[in-house]
């Protein structure tokens, strides 16, 4: 063990650099640190669930990114935080507990805390990866975490999990493997930013949050790429979601927020998963009302966009559905204009026309009638859909517009989508992206890739 000279003969009046090995006592020399101390671990294995109770910083040397290996043996918290300005950086951590009702963490916190840092570790175990609560001005940055794909979905903790949090920055982490990647409950003021999330149950999830920000995060191979619900004046933008089962974003109970400018791609319920009513969702608005949804893309969905539950009072323009079998589903007796400022949306399957050329349609798109509505609350019906009858009632409720219950008209659908040509292109290029990240060994490596993205 190395102790720099000059804080020898002073301390604790002094903040030291404490250079440790797997041989020392690791928990004895976090006992002794002092606020402000520098704890430097050299390359090993460190066996033990270690408490920290003193503002310092505890890392490795970044030429040692997984070198340096905390092992829980299986039980427990790792690291268990009981102070404020703490820092955990350049760390591999592995074999944490399992007991998720103990709440078993890589890194865990209980106390109320303020500026703790935990950046650029390689977290892989069983339980939850971070949590942190009652925490204000935290960051989460550049880290890895991974479950363990062994277990059930159900029986895997959530990759980073923040409770009753204000002003936390999450960015840059990659989440694989775990429950939901991204857990954030009774929070507020915080950003999610530039986030990979995949092979998840749900990439993002929020509950009981106020003014949060969610930014370009990307989401694949989940059952629901961002599920928010109960939370209000979140803004979501420059999301991107692609092959998800059920969902591309959920909002249940989401109010007085902005959905914008998100890519939501291949939402379709696996074969073997199918059930009736259960169809791949691209945007699925349910009791959510005061919103604004612009500007965003969903492609290939199986259901592009299913309001239900008294989602009203919404504002939907500037959005294009593409090649969604079922373009909408809004299951309410009320009508609802889907334009704003004489700009609707862009709909693959619109057969109007343009005589003047403005790029808006010269005929309103009305995407449902009632013999939609009568599947829906009859699905069984789907096998009569090509049938006389069924063609014939349509063409009847055509002629006579009387006979045809209230619903969804856009009044100036859109004849050119507003998203650029090469989104496929785009999306490509953020695969290709995710794919380096994934190969990298450090969180480091990690974030420069993301930042090679935005540029």
């Amino acid at each position: 063990m190395f102790i720099s000279v000059f804080c020898l003969f002073i301390k604790p009046l002094c903040a030291e650099n404490i250079k440790l090995t797997p041989q020392d006592n690791l928990q004895q020399q976090l006992d002794k640190a002092v606020d402000g101390d520098v704890v430097i671990l050299t390359p090993g294995r460190y066996l033990g669930n270690f408490i920290i109770e003193h503002s310092i910083t505890l890392s490795a040397q970044r030429d040692d990114l997984g070198k340096v290996i905390i092992d829980a043996q299986g039980d427990g918290h790792a690291l268990l935080l009981k102070n404020s300005n703490i820092t955990i950086k350049n760390l591999t951590i592995v074999n944490w507990g399992s007991n998720l009702t103990e709440q078993h963490s890589a890194i865990y916190s209980e106390k109320k805390s303020s500026h703790i840092v935990i950046k650029n570790n390689k977290l892989k175990g069983d339980g939850f990866g971070i949590w942190l609560q009652k925490s204000e001005h935290i960051k989460v940055l550049n880290n890895t975490v991974e479950g363990n794909l062994s277990l059930r979905s159900a029986d895997r903790g959530n990759g980073i999990q923040l409770s009753i949090v204000k002003h936390a920055e999450v960015r840059g982490n990659e989440i694989f493997n775990t429950r939901d990647g991204l857990y954030i409950i009774s929070s507020q003021e915080n950003i999610l930013e530039n986030n990979t999330l995949h092979d998840l149950r749900y990439g993002i999830h929020y509950m009981y949050s106020y003014d949060n920000s969610v930014i370009n995060n990307f989401a694949y191979n989940t059952r629901a790429g961002y599920a928010l619900m109960s939370s209000r004046r979140l803004i979501i933008s420059g999301n991107t979601t692609i092959d998800s089962e059920d969902y591309g974003f959920l909002f249940n109970y989401i109010t007085q927020s902005t959905i914008s400018n998100n890519i939501v791609k291949r939402v379709w319920t696996k074969p073997e998963n199918k059930v009736l009513g259960r169809d791949g969702k691209g945007l699925f608005v349910y009791n959510s009302g005061y919103n604004t949804l612009k500007n965003n893309l969903v492609e290939g969905a199986e259901i592009g966009i299913h309001l239900t539950a008294g989602s009203e009072n919404i504002k939907i323009y500037g959005n294009s559905f593409i090649n969604n079998p079922t373009q909408v589903k809004y299951v309410s007796n009320k009508k609802q204009e889907w334009s704003l400022a004489s700009k609707g949306n862009y709909w693959s399957n619109y057969l109007g026309w343009d005589m003047n050329n403005d790029n808006i349609g010269d005929v309103m798109f009305e995407p449902n009638d009632g013999i939609d509505k009568l599947v829906w609350q009859y699905p069984e019906m789907k096998m009569l859909m090509d049938s006389p009858a069924i063609i014939i009632l349509r063409w009847v409720q055509r002629q006579f517009p009387v006979l045809k219950p209230p619903g969804v008209k856009d009044s100036f659908p859109l004849m050119s989508s507003p998203h650029h040509r090469n989104t496929d292109e785009n999306l490509s290029r953020v695969q290709k992206i995710n794919a380096e990240a994934l190969k990298t060994d450090t969180a480091d490596n990690q974030s420069a890739v993301v930042q090679r993205a935005e540029h």
